[in-house]
């Protein structure tokens, strides 16, 4: 009997020895994890931590080259801004100069199709001329345009001398000084794109005349030769006239 109670005693106390590990086993594993845990969440909130401040270093260097492109962007600006004025100042005074220049030195000029070398006081002439025609004073502006075709007979602007003198003997009731001085300029420039006007100008020549077989004639031409024009349109109003 004592043996079996030694035995039993013996058992009792293996096998609570053997718990005893079990448990300490078991509680050291919970505290293993648990110290894992632990070391991870703090190396997360760490990574996170490091992540912000990298981020928060890199917007503060972006913003910083933001700013850095506006002042760049703004004295590209400026230095364009600078070359389009010296640019268009440099244009100004070559202008400036060549205009001078032309106050003293002829130039080869095309007026409407006619080219031909211009002398500064040629041009000068005629723009006298045509200034006093549209001030209205006739009288200067014929005597003006006859003195321009007498002196520059193979200037660029002698057609329109032609033309504008014709004009103003017309408006001076010089009806034979008109038809002659605007026949000079349908013939010996018939392409010139005032002949149309010229030959309007004519044909009321040739009716205030009295001589409405011619009037009629060179309205008729008028609106034959170029019948696109505003001249040609006005012939047709006034060809009854000339029955």
């Amino acid at each position: 009997m004592l043996k079996v109670n030694t035995s039993y005693k013996q058992t009792l106390s293996r096998a609570f020895c053997l718990g005893a590990c079990a448990v300490l086993i078991g509680a050291s594993s919970n505290a293993w994890a648990l110290f894992s845990d632990d070391d991870a969440r703090k190396a997360i909130l760490d990574l996170r931590k490091s992540m912000a401040t990298t981020q928060l270093e890199l917007q503060s260097q972006i913003d910083q080259l933001k700013s850095e492109n506006a002042v760049l962007r703004g004295k590209i600006e400026n230095l364009e801004k600078q070359g389009e004025d010296i640019s268009t100042s440099q244009k100004t005074y070559y202008q400036d100069l060549d205009n001078r220049l032309g106050n003293f030195e002829p130039r080869t000029m095309t007026i409407e199709g006619v080219s031909g070398v211009v002398q500064p006081s040629e041009k000068k002439s005629y723009d006298d001329a045509l200034k006093a025609f549209q001030a209205g004073n006739l009288k200067k502006a014929d005597d003006l345009f006859s003195a321009f075709t007498a002196r520059y007979p193979k200037s660029p602007y002698y057609p329109l001398a032609l033309f504008w003198g014709g004009n103003s003997k017309y408006a001076n009731r010089d009806y034979k000084g008109a038809i002659a001085q605007l026949q000079s300029l349908i013939t010996r420039f018939p392409n010139h794109p005032r002949v149309p006007a010229a030959m309007l100008t004519l044909a009321n020549c040739q009716l205030e005349s009295s001589n409405k077989a011619a009037a009629k004639k060179i309205l008729n031409d008028l609106m034959a030769k170029h019948p696109d024009t505003e001249a040609a349109q006005q012939a047709q109003t006034l060809l009854p006239a000339t029955k």
